[in-house]
């Protein structure tokens, strides 16, 4: 799946319309941030994760996402799962991404998680 730009309504809007959504919030001149670009498009177009929409966010134009990152700093990450937060952080390696990324492909159990 491609990844989608959003906005803080279109966020609030689209952790409903998926089972899986990860979120990265962005930053100009971040150098992480483009670093972690690259891995991250990977991800979206990878089919082992085609249930899951990613979805970048700039961080200094939503105040929602600049609220959500409270002390954090770009490239923050946040994970849900049928509408719910599951996780977020600053993640600054590729394998922390994945790390998420996986730990939110477990979320399938639709009893366990309220809608």
């Amino acid at each position: 799946m491609k990844i989608i730009d959003t906005n803080d309504e279109g966020l609030r809007t689209l952790i409903h319309d998926y089972p899986r959504v990860l979120a990265k919030f962005t930053s100009s001149n971040c150098p992480i941030c483009e670093l972690l670009a690259p891995p991250f498009e990977r991800f979206a177009l990878d089919t082992t994760y085609q249930t899951t929409a990613f979805l970048r966010l700039d961080a200094s134009e939503n105040p929602v996402a600049r609220k959500m990152m409270d002390t954090k700093v770009a490239p923050f990450f946040v994970s849900y799962c049928r509408g719910q937060l599951v996780e977020c952080d600053t993640l600054r390696t590729e394998e922390e991404v994945l790390q998420m990324l996986r730990q939110l492909q477990g979320c399938t159990d639709t009893a366990a998680v309220p809608v």
